[in-house]
């Protein structure tokens, strides 16, 4: 089904009855992608689910947008479709807007974020030494003439950007660099409900560091490693995944 949100039409699922649990997925998801923590949650909950602005069905927003941006838009669709009392899961880019939500906005009764962004990563000599030779890369692509710079531009950014920088497109490119770039941790230590850490011990995108930083920082808060697993600790690890938030959630199962 579709709600507008300012504008723009936004796919969302609401299915279940009982407690109030919003799934917000990450960068490049889409509501497919969280449909695993869904299932867990259905029988015992009221679970929705969403495709952010320029992700799955939903409409492209309009100009380039931050998290901040993307906080706005979730909140407003919260009290449209009346979500109270929110169990709020946020996976990775999911994250950033969940934090944001529990530090700014009295939505959020208690919060799961899962290999969560929001801190800027700890950058190696290598990193910088990458930066440069993109940037001079980019330099002498341009050196030669072409009838068409835009076009010669994404051809560029296509064969040497970052995977996630070479699937998007247009607004979502412009999107995805202002995301990156917001650290939220100034904001951690106004998170006030209980908040449970979930992270793949072997997460590459967003290394375990940034999970025990948010534990010493959010104040109640606790930080579960799921063995084995990645970027995507709730599907690699699934067992183990579902076992933690059914311990976090007890009271909520009513079990």
């Amino acid at each position: 089904m579709y709600i507008d949100i300012d504008g723009l039409n936004i796919n969302y699922i609401d299915e279940g009855e009982g407690n109030h649990v919003l799934l917000l997925h990450g960068w490049g998801g889409s509501i497919q992608t969280m449909m695993p923590i869904f299932n867990i949650l259905k029988d015992k909950f009221r679970v929705v689910t969403l495709d952010l602005p320029g992700f799955g069905n939903s409409d492209i927003p309009n100009e380039p947008w931050n998290s901040y941006n993307y906080s706005e838009c979730i909140n407003k669709f919260i009290e449209k479709i009346n979500l109270k009392e929110l169990i709020l899961f946020g996976h990775s880019h999911g994250g950033r807007i969940s934090i944001i939500l529990a530090s700014k906005y009295n939505v959020v009764r208690k919060l799961i974020l899962i290999d969560s962004a929001g801190i800027i990563p700890k950058r190696k000599a290598k990193y910088y030494i990458k930066v440069y030779w993109f940037k001079l890369l980019k330099k002498i692509y341009l050196i030669f003439p072409a009838k068409n710079k835009k076009e010669k531009l994404d051809k560029f950014y296509k064969k040497f950007g970052s995977q996630d920088y070479r699937d998007s497109e247009g607004v979502m490119r412009q999107t995805m660099v202002k995301v990156i770039n917001d650290n939220l941790l100034r904001l951690l230590a106004l998170v006030k409900a209980p908040t449970l850490l979930i992270w793949g011990e072997n997460d590459e995108e967003t290394p375990v560091y940034m999970g025990e930083l948010m534990e010493r920082e959010i104040p109640d808060s606790g930080l579960v490693l799921l063995k084995g697993a990645g970027h995507y600790s709730y599907i690699d690890n699934y067992d183990q995944f579902r076992a933690v938030i059914k311990v976090f959630l007890k009271d909520d199962f009513g079990e």
